[in-house]
């Protein structure tokens, strides 16, 4: 499965009971994440938080929400 090369997002809804959440790219693309695609394991992610994200053809969420600090240059 090809993946896409990480592009940066921010957390715009999260729902801890059900472990689904939403991810924004600056273009305005949302994708959907589970609570599992988290990286650093914790299964929860507040509304807010900027993260890299990327996806996979086929899938239709994010394979990954890598929150990131502090936020990188969006140039």
């Amino acid at each position: 499965m090809a993946t896409s090369a990480p592009v940066i997002g921010t957390v715009v809804a999260f729902d801890r009971e059900v472990g689904l959440g939403t991810v924004r790219a600056d273009d305005g693309t949302e994708l959907t994440f589970h609570a599992t695609a988290i990286s650093d394991g914790s299964r929860d992610i507040a509304v807010g938080t900027a993260v890299l994200h990327r996806t996979a053809a086929g899938h239709g969420g994010a394979l990954e929400a890598r929150p990131v600090t502090p936020l990188p240059s969006r140039s």
